[in-house]
């Protein structure tokens, strides 16, 4: 009698584990924006100048601002024209020069022209402490639904990395609003790159709610999750037990492109498919992809569902994007494409990133 139900026994654990299985899943690559093409002809787009000056407010003196190097900026469409929040080095600060964000605005999204000084920097404010003098970092920038511009980026004092937010009326007025993790318990946590969770509208990237709460993707080791009801205070998502005690969404992978760590690139965009998240990765070299130089920055993709940014879908298995040209070869870090700035114009997608932390590049797509 037993031996007869058997055969139903089985079934029924089938049927069991097709109910368990996750009900978002993929095995295409259809979600991914690929096919990006460098722009061979004018790349980099940006190089560092020694004739950009301004009086820096903490030295008291005229500061070269931009003359080490230019690198991984944010970008906006703004006006009828792509505006670029780029990070630019001196050579006089301590730790490989200062950093501050410079400002460059192009009518075509290819030929862009800076404006002279910095429009955000360290300053003798409250956040001096956190901010110099290893400087202001990496910028993503989305909008409210009000217009207002929403700036992450990273506070470097020389010791520790913290992730910061800013905003702005119109990229160039800036008001700091400090720690994204708090004078709490994270105070002290290594914290870089915040992606936000944001829809395309028009040509416009608008911070949007899922689930009645704004998401931020960070980090740079794994990747962590951080959510906020007004975009300027934030709580990441905690988890006992794990190194840092918050919790991974994204975690390297032994044998590939990003086996040494992860790092958002631009922001997170919701999708038909999910939210699609392009992110930085490093090579791990001894345990990475063989066919790359150990530490080489190269880019990927993933997804996450739209209804739940902590629930990962897909992924791909290769990178999409990684140094293949001089200008990304050799630099202040050699073997680095940094993708962190992307926007729809004219009816393509433009995507700026740093090269081997030295220069400003751009590559582009057609829209879907």
């Amino acid at each position: 009698m037993l031996r007869t139900l058997y055969p139903y026994f089985f079934l029924l654990l089938a049927f069991v584990a097709c109910r368990s299985k996750p009900a978002e899943t993929t095995t295409t690559t259809d979600w991914a924006m690929q096919s990006f093409v460098k722009v061979d002809s004018l790349n980099p787009i940006i190089t560092p100048s020694r004739e950009q000056v301004f009086t820096d407010p903490i030295l008291k003196k005229p500061v070269r601002w931009e003359e080490k190097d230019v690198f991984n900026p944010a970008a906006v469409v703004r006006e009828g024209q792509v505006w670029l929040v780029y990070r630019a080095e001196d050579i006089i600060g301590k730790f490989a020069g200062t950093s501050r964000l410079g400002l460059a605005r192009s009518d075509d999204g290819l030929h862009f022209t800076k404006e002279p000084t910095p429009i955000f920097f360290p300053d003798n404010d409250a956040y001096k402490k956190y901010e110099w003098e290893g400087g202001c970092e990496d910028p993503r920038i989305v909008e409210s639904a009000d217009g207002t511009y929403v700036m992450t980026y990273t506070s470097y004092d020389g010791k520790t990395a913290r992730l910061m937010v800013a905003t702005s009326p119109d990229l160039r007025r800036w008001t700091k609003h400090g720690l994204i993790l708090g004078e709490g318990k994270f105070l002290n946590t290594w914290s870089k790159s915040g992606a936000i969770v944001s829809k395309r509208v028009g040509e416009k990237i608008v911070a949007e709610k899922v689930d009645g709460k704004y998401w931020m993707y960070f980090g740079d080791t794994d990747l962590f999750i951080a959510t906020s009801d007004d975009l300027i205070h934030w709580t990441p998502l905690e988890e006992a037990g794990t190194p840092n005690g918050l919790r991974s969404v994204l975690k390297p992978r032994p044998g590939t492109f990003d086996s040494q760590l992860v790092e958002p690139g631009p922001y997170a965009l919701i999708t038909k498919k999910g939210i699609l998240l392009i992110y930085n990765a490093a090579n791990r070299g001894d345990t990475g992809d063989s066919t790359l130089p150990k530490m080489t920055y190269a880019a990927g993709q993933a997804l996450f569902s739209a209804n739940d940014p902590t629930h990962l879908i897909a992924r791909l298995d290769s990178n999409f994007f990684q140094p293949d040209k001089p200008y990304e070869f050799t630099g202040q870090v050699n073997n680095v494409v940094f993708l962190e700035g992307l926007v729809p114009f004219k009816n393509r997608w433009f995507l700026y990133y740093g090269t081997a932390d030295s220069k400003i590049a751009v590559a582009v797509r057609e829209q879907d």
